[in-house]
């Protein structure tokens, strides 16, 4: 029902508010509505924040859009994590209307002693309501009484109207509103994680591969073990990484186990992809044995933990042939009409290696036993699950399982690999999922990356956290293919800058490029279905790797709160298609701004020349300010303003990182 001030278009809202809008510990959350009446009144409007704890927190008075009319916003913060509730008060304004009047009646000589009279019956109304407390803001009001009933003979009508304009008393009635008609809409649900649901850098690499051997005479691999790979740690941590993210690490079936490239003739000694889980050797509540015991992962996520990584495990819902629950659960899976199991097709492709769940058949079963294995492994220090394709789930099961976690383990956080249609990725993220997959990695133009930064930090950002993996062990861009190095300094610097939240599959430091065949987006000798041998240290010596690079974004990002944000981009303009620029802005803990402007040359290929053009306002200064810039990744220092010349060689540096350092 549409209440006395009608308030409509609340946001951000979940679902009408049956689920709760996406928040962070820290992290400025703006709130907005459409607030409106009858007649010319002027109106008010304020958020009312409630915190876990139910306790209501001060009103934070929102502002009227410049240009849309009748929307209000504000901006608020929650401290403290847990589920928040928030409303929107809004009311006619008796003051604000009265100045309004009074400030076109009395220069114009217009019902003086009648506008005075009122105006000192209102502030006598705001008078009795101060605190007794409120010293500064009685004397403030008591000189505004004061005005109101002198004469012309004591002081003109003008000078006395300026007291009641003046910004003294702006400020009092704005802490101090006097309400009329008062219109409650909500409460509405928000949840706000800890830091790492927002900001995070990850870092992907195959426990196997990292410390595997190759036998130089007959070229058989030896497989890594969690041992090996918790030494490749402290490479990961020097890079500036915080999240260490693990494929799957359970037995692998050998039933219809897949060799190198995806074919379909394994050799005895090729290990299989690890998302075809489960064999004799156990299930998903088991390691490897190749890769060690249930101690040796202890050990490895005690290291990461030491060099201040959290370790990301994959949670894929699926089963090899050969996995225990095909003879203890068969009921879990889809039984053809000639009573064979149904394997996962997505046509053309096959999956011969993998039988998928069937959550219709036994839900309660499946709940039950999916909760036991993420529960197990949250035992062994696991906090964050990366989800291998839920999209090909029931959203149902989500929403429940997410909960269940979240009710008695709330710094449990999910992210979601969900290349899927844009409504399967929003649902998943307004039921619970923490983080997801994006289409970053096939936005390559400048207009397309400009439209998904807008979308990502101002359309979906209620429902959904954007994490920009540069590359995935399924996703090789053909930009990545053909751009040469400059192309992974570039996709970096994009995904470093451009989201909170950004991932790296290994290898990319080596700028691995190479296609199993023209026009596919898989790696050749693909990790998913064989070991990968690298030697990171004749590359590092060698001067081969974008380690030093990665580093150097990673650095940037944490000593700057502007990049550990979603919601503040602004993108501006350029003279050339392929020069994007954008910036954030943060306020930092003792009260200063932090500015980044971010300018890439999207060509690989070409050096670039061009003026970019900055929108000042939006970035809360003036036109005619200028100022000085910090190139984070050369160095360099540039005195700058609206307009600025720029220069972006791919084969140097194709981008600026810049922050501001001060203006003049």
């Amino acid at each position: 029902m549409v209440g006395r001030i009608p308030v409509m278009n609340v946001m951000p809202v979940v679902d009408l508010g049956r689920q709760p809008a996406k928040a962070t510990v820290g992290e400025p959350l703006p709130v907005r509505a459409t607030v409106f009446r009858e007649g010319h009144d002027r109106l008010g409007a304020e958020v009312v924040l409630t915190d876990p704890s139910g306790t209501r927190r001060a009103p934070v008075r929102m502002t009227k859009h410049a240009e849309v009319p009748d929307r209000y916003d504000a901006w608020v913060t929650p401290d403290v994590g847990g589920a928040w509730t928030f409303e929107i008060q809004a009311w006619s304004d008796p003051v604000a209307t009265w100045q309004h009047a009074a400030g076109l009646k009395i220069p114009a000589g217009v019902d003086v002693d009648l506008m005075f009279l009122e105006g000192r019956l209102l502030l006598e109304r705001v008078r009795g309501d101060l605190d007794g407390g409120d010293a500064a803001a009685r004397s403030v009001v008591d000189a505004a009484l004061a005005a109101c009933v002198e004469t012309d003979a004591d002081r003109p009508a003008a000078a006395r109207l300026a007291v009641l304009q003046s910004p003294e008393l702006e400020a009092v009635l704005l802490a101090h509103p006097l309400r009329e008609l008062v219109t409650v809409e909500g409460p509405y649900p928000l949840y706000a994680d800890r830091e790492r649901a927002l900001y995070g850098s990850w870092y992907e690499f195959f426990p196997r591969s990292e410390g595997a051997v190759q036998d130089p005479t007959t070229g058989k691999v030896t497989s890594g073990t969690f041992r090996t790979a918790a030494k490749r740690l402290d490479a990961v941590a020097a890079m500036g990484f915080d999240v260490i993210y693990l494929p799957p690490i359970h037995p692998i079936g050998e039933v219809n186990r897949k060799g190198p490239n995806n074919t379909l003739t394994p050799g005895p000694d090729d290990p299989g992809s690890p998302w075809a889980i489960g064999s004799r050797d156990g299930g998903h509540d088991a390691v490897h044995p190749d890769l060690g015991t249930i101690e040796d992962f202890d050990a490895f996520v005690a290291r990461a933990g030491e060099l201040g990584l959290e370790v990301a495990l994959d949670l894929a819902l699926q089963a090899a042939p050969d996995h225990p629950w095909v003879t203890e659960h068969p009921e879990f899976f889809t039984t053809r009409a000639d009573g064979s199991i149904a394997f996962a097709e997505n046509p053309p492709k096959k999956y011969q290696d993998i039988y998928p769940i069937n959550f219709d058949n036994d839900p309660t079963g499946i709940c039950r036993e999916v909760l036991r294995v993420v529960k197990h492994w949250m035992a062994h220090g696991v906090r964050i699950f990366r989800v291998d394709n839920p999209h090909t789930k029931p959203v149902a099961f989500w929403e429940w399982l997410l909960k269940e976690v979240r009710r008695t383990d709330p710094d449990v956080l999910f992210l979601s690999e969900a290349f899927t249609r844009p409504a399967m990725m929003r649902g998943l993220g307004a039921v619970g999922f923490h983080q997801s997959y994006t289409y970053f990695t096939w936005r390559t133009a400048k207009w397309e990356i400009e439209e998904y930064l807008r979308e990502l930090a101002t359309e979906s950002d209620h429902v959904m956290r954007p994490n920009f993996f540069v590359n995935t062990p399924d996703i090789l861009h053909s930009y990545l293919q053909y751009g040469g190095p400059a192309a992974f300094k570039v996709r970096a610097a994009l995904a470093a800058t451009g989201s909170p939240s950004w991932g790296v599959y290994a290898g990319y430091e080596l700028y691995e490029h190479v296609a199993v065949k023209p026009g596919s987006e898989e790696y050749l000798d693909s990790e998913k279905y064989q070991v990968r041998v690298r030697d990171w240290e004749a590359a590092e010596t060698e001067g081969r790797t974008l380690a030093p690079y990665l580093t150097r974004l990673n650095e940037v990002r944490r000593r700057h709160k502007a990049l550990q944000l979603l919601r503040n981009v602004v993108i501006h303009a350029s003279d050339d298609e392929n020069v994007l620029v954008f910036s954030k802005h943060a306020v930092r803990e003792d009260g200063t701004r932090d500015d980044v402007i971010v300018v890439v040359n999207l060509d690989p290929h070409a050096t670039r020349e061009t003026t970019v053009h900055l929108d000042l306002p939006a970035m809360g200064m003036d036109w005619g300010d200028s100022f000085v810039v910090h190139d984070e990744i050369t160095g360099a220092d540039w005195s700058w303003s609206q307009h600025n010349y720029v220069r972006l060689d791919p084969y140097h540096e194709p981008a600026h990182v810049l922050t501001v350092r001060s203006t003049r």
